[in-house]
């Protein structure tokens, strides 16, 4: 079975890729699965797969956390009979009730969004499963499965024609106004701009700036009709309303948390603000930046940080300002924070390896693997005598459990 990585920069068409994949699933009679970490991505690629769906004379359904009731039995019993043959979500996918007919092919996008246990829940739907995960920056953890060939790895290395690089400026917090400044003056122009904040909410414990009181600010400063504001606690309707003003250039400026992060998609949208930069993953700096530059325009992205910077979190605002390149970020992020653990659910961190370094000693994990792979084509189910006491040492390591969650990335 098929255990794929996608890999290409935000933008590159990933989604159409799965797509294809999908449909061939589905041609040979299965069905496919396609998980998005949010219900505002998950509507996003509903929408643009339907039209594709529809010409190819698929059935394409969408279950979200939304759906409740006579709706989302009726769905659930479409997907059980078979009558639906690609399923896009979010992490209702794997929820106890969903049952599939026969799942051949589960995709999980944004996969940096998902728990080890989670993906495995939804590849656990079906009888053997391909799984294909996508993301524009890999956590360390499946970078270091994509190292040691247990996942394959696929690039999309070349962006659609037309978009334009994406310029990264550092800014301290003490500079606000001029930034202020800086977007009055491009509103003015009649371009569009996020400003992401940390938290939704101020926060006692936490001194970060919040959504809710920077888009009363910058309301007072641009003008209240200029100003959206989008976060994951508002209703599932006003958070609709806010995204389509934007989309639609009815608001010009919208502020936001993460909830931005992942598949939004405005091609007028040139400037990006992310307050309190330093608090952010370099993943999710990546993704966030992403969500500019997909048009003509040239294209900005203010990281705005509280000086003094710690050591590591002027590394991860350095490389962002370096490169562009989703690979080389992801490179830094293992460099910076471990490659989690490859044997279970920690996606970062140093793995526990009981003798090797995967840093310094990656020659040596090339030959043991290619070892590994050698010794299970002659031995596939490990009963010949090199065969048994690799299981002697897997069980003595406390690792035999441990070679189900290789599988999902």
């Amino acid at each position: 079975r098929m255990n794929r990585l996608l890999q290409g920069d935000v933008g590159t068409g990933k989604t159409l890729v799965a797509m294809l994949a999908m449909l061939a699933a589905v041609e040979a009679g299965g069905q496919a699965a396609m998980m998005a970490p949010t219900e505002i991505l998950a509507r996003q690629h509903f929408a643009s797969l339907g039209p594709l769906a529809a010409a190819a004379g698929v059935r394409l359904d969408l279950l979200t956390g939304r759906d409740k009731g006579a709706e989302r039995t009726a769905k659930l019993e479409a997907l059980a009979a078979g009558e639906t043959a690609i399923l896009v979500g979010t992490h209702s996918l794997f929820q106890k009730d969903v049952a599939f007919a026969d799942l051949r092919l589960a995709v999980v996008d944004e996969q940096h969004r998902f728990g080890v246990r989670q993906r495995m829940d939804l590849g656990a739907k079906g009888g053997a499963v391909d799984i294909l995960v996508m993301t524009a920056t890999p956590i360390p953890r499946s970078l270091a499965l994509a190292h040691y060939g247990d996942m394959d790895l696929s690039v999309l290395d070349e962006k659609p024609p037309g978009r334009t690089p994406v310029r990264t400026a550092l800014v301290s917090s003490g500079r606000l106004d001029e930034v202020i400044e800086h977007l009055r003056r491009a509103l003015a122009d009649g371009r569009q701009a996020y400003w992401v904040c940390p938290l939704v909410e101020e926060s006692e414990i936490a001194e970060m700036t919040a959504a809710e009181e920077r888009a009363r600010s910058l309301r007072l400063a641009l003008g209240p009709e200029r100003v959206g504001l989008v976060h994951g606690q508002l209703p599932p309707a006003e958070r609709d309303a806010a995204m389509a003003a934007f989309a639609e250039n009815r608001t010009q400026l919208l502020v936001a948390t993460t909830v931005i992060e992942v598949g939004v998609n405005v091609p007028n949208a040139s400037i990006m603000v992310i307050e309190g930069a330093q608090h952010f993953g370099l993943a999710q700096l990546h993704q966030l930046r992403g969500r500019v530059g997909r048009g003509a325009a040239a294209s900005t992205c203010l990281l705005v940080y509280d000086p003094p910077l710690g050591e590591a979190a002027r590394a991860r605002l350095e490389i962002m300002r370096e490169t562009e390149d989703g690979f080389r970020i992801a490179e830094e992020d293992l460099k910076l924070r471990g490659a989690g653990d490859l044997l279970g659910v920690q996606q970062s961190g140093l793995p526990k390896f009981r003798i090797a370094d995967l840093e310094t000693q990656a020659e040596l994990m090339r030959t043991a693997q290619q070892d590994a792979r050698l010794l299970l084509a002659r031995d596939p189910d490990l009963t010949g005598p090199r065969g048994q006491a690799v299981r002697t040492l897997l069980y003595l390591l406390e690792r035999e459990k441990a070679i189900r969650l290789l599988s999902v990335g």
